[in-house]
């Protein structure tokens, strides 16, 4: 009788057991599962007759996935790019025609029609969706954001006329209760919220070291 040994490419026998099509997600990603979740106002209990409660946060956490923020504003005739004030040029004010019926750039910023009264989540309830059971490290949340494509210059002058504005995927990173701004850092190419050396940004980017 002799014992079975394991040989030392076992995972490539595994890896070549392809049975069929899994309805395993193998989707890499730096977003908790439950950060993609909504915030359903139901019983726990199910009435005779209605949805349970996981039935309905799915079929709304499929319907908000299918929102794009920039299509919305866009079927509304808004452009996106112009949300954001710019630096007033005086040699270079368009006619009425590119405007629509107005030659007056816009100048008043994003922040004074915010409103955050019919909001289903607080700031700190929208970060701690970031927390997995068992763990004490907080991973981002997901987001978009409208941001300049021109990093450099986006961060030297935000006004600048140069710069293009476009509605981009980010990862929530923190909160600031003073100025009430959100902390986000731009998605990589695949969807993963990476520093420079392709580590993920945990807890607000805050390390050991400080």
């Amino acid at each position: 009788v002799t014992k079975w040994k394991t040989p030392g490419n076992f995972r490539s026998f595994l890896d070549q057991q392809m049975v069929g099509p899994s309805t395993e997600d193998l989707t890499e990603s730096d977003f908790p599962v439950q950060s993609f979740k909504p915030k359903v106002q139901m019983p726990f209990k199910r009435i005779p007759g209605q949805n349970s409660r996981k039935v309905e946060e799915e079929r709304r956490r499929r319907l908000y996935l299918s929102f794009d923020i920039a299509e919305l504003l866009a079927s509304k005739g808004i452009d996106s790019n112009q949300l954001m004030p710019r630096h007033y040029d005086p040699d270079n004010i368009p006619t009425i025609e590119e405007t629509k019926d107005s030659v007056f750039p816009i100048y008043l910023p994003l922040k004074v029609f915010d409103n955050d009264e019919c909001d289903c989540r607080t700031p700190e309830e929208w970060l701690s969706l970031g927390r997995e059971p068992g763990s004490s490290d907080r991973k981002p949340v997901p987001g978009k954001a409208l941001l300049p494509t021109d990093d450099v210059l986006g961060h030297e002058d935000p006004k600048s006329q140069e710069l293009i504005y476009k509605w981009i995927d980010v990862g929530v990173l923190d909160y600031d209760k003073e100025t009430e701004l959100y902390l986000v850092h731009k998605t990589d190419k695949r969807g993963l919220v990476r520093d420079e050396e392709g580590r993920p940004i945990l807890n607000g980017g805050i390390t050991r070291e400080g």
